[in-house]
């Protein structure tokens, strides 16, 4: 990447994973969140940056100059105000995007969210409504302008009980387990992948060994069509 890349809630067990995969690569990293400083140390040469995507006007800086976003944010659950899914992965996607807009170099956007999106119905959705908002923050993406990828991974874990092999999928009708650094790498990959843009899939773990190369798994994939407005 010709520039930064801010990983948004860099300091989440899934963010740390992004953060540590893409200083692995050589890329300069910028570690986004209310409280950088805690869960897993950074790895050298990562930058620590203090912001809040409930809170527009403190996300200019940490995007400043910024080739890539990678947003992973804990969604919280409640009905309303500031640990609400509308404020964090709704209204927070969208300052974000408003930032990069003005102070990024129309960055390429990785936007982490989560398999059963399109089922309102589901028993999760009760949760402030976090099925709703979550599909409202991709569609505030795909209709940015931006070149993107949006990742639904399945129940995430911390390891890989269902094997290291990977799959992915569209449509959301799917369901089953990832490993959090099966997510990791898949946001990694789709960042350098052209292949990967303008798309949305469900990710899942399954008997195998781990891809050595993502490309064909991404070239399966059918591009995203043209946003309807939702009701």
């Amino acid at each position: 990447m010709h520039g930064p890349i801010a990983v948004i809630g860099g300091a989440g067990r899934l963010g740390a994973l992004v953060t540590s995969r893409l200083a692995e690569a050589g890329e300069r990293v910028r570690v986004v969140s209310r409280h950088p400083e805690r869960g897993t140390p950074p790895p050298p040469g990562v930058e620590p940056w203090q912001a809040d995507v409930r809170y527009a006007d403190t996300l200019g800086p940490a995007l400043r100059g910024c080739a890539a976003v990678v947003f992973s944010v804990e969604p919280g659950t409640a009905d309303s105000g500031p640990d609400s899914p509308e404020t964090t992965v709704y209204s927070g996607v969208r300052n974000v995007l408003t930032a990069a807009a003005e102070y990024a170099q129309r960055p390429r956007f990785v936007l982490v969210s989560q398999i059963f999106v399109t089922r309102r119905e589901h028993p999760m959705n009760a949760y402030g409504r976090l099925l709703d908002w979550r599909l409202r923050g991709e569609d505030a993406v795909r209709d940015s302008g931006l070149a993107y990828t949006v990742v639904r991974p399945g129940w995430l874990a911390d390891d890989c009980g269902a094997g290291a092999g990977v799959r992915l999928e569209q449509g959301d009708r799917g369901d089953g387990w990832v490993s959090r650094a099966s997510v990791a790498e898949a946001c990694v990959r789709a960042l350098g992948s052209p292949a990967a843009t303008r798309r949305t899939f469900e990710v899942y773990n399954e008997p195998g060994p781990a891809p050595a190369d993502w490309e064909p798994l991404f070239r399966a994939l059918a591009p995203d069509p043209l946003l309807a407005l939702r009701p």
